[in-house]
């Protein structure tokens, strides 16, 4: 049994609980960054993309070792990419029953996106 793991986002004014596990992706806005969650959630926290990053990264490495920044303007959950179509520059998050987000972005960082799920698919069929 896996037990949830919370951030804690603290503001001036707020402080938001999320579980890890419910991110689905965080986008930069500026100097700030909403975090949506799956039930439809957003949670607006006062820094910028890259400190985010960082802060993620410093602090509860294990624990979001999913994220995975995408282009200039997203860090997305990996386990919920549903669909890359490149045409479209479309980015497709699901969990296949209670959400779905589309998400623009450009044609390169899906390219690599693309590229790093079929490594990990070889590798993962080579261990087998």
């Amino acid at each position: 049994m896996s037990v949830t793991k919370y951030i804690y986002f603290n503001s001036r004014d707020e402080l938001f609980k999320v579980a890890i596990s419910a991110i689905v992706y965080i986008e930069a806005d500026g100097n700030y960054t909403r975090v949506m969650l799956m039930n439809d959630q957003a949670a607006m926290i006062g820094m910028n993309l890259g400190k985010m990053e960082e802060f993620l990264s410093s602090g509860f490495a294990k624990e979001t070792s999913g994220l995975a920044r995408i282009g200039k303007r997203f860090i997305i959950n990996m386990k919920y990419i549903f669909k890359i179509n490149l045409l479209k520059q479309e980015l497709v998050l699901s969990d296949q029953k209670s959400f779905i987000y589309t998400l623009n972005i450009s044609k390169d960082a899906l390219k690599n996106l693309k590229n790093i799920l079929i490594q990990s698919v070889t590798v993962n069929k080579q261990q087998l």
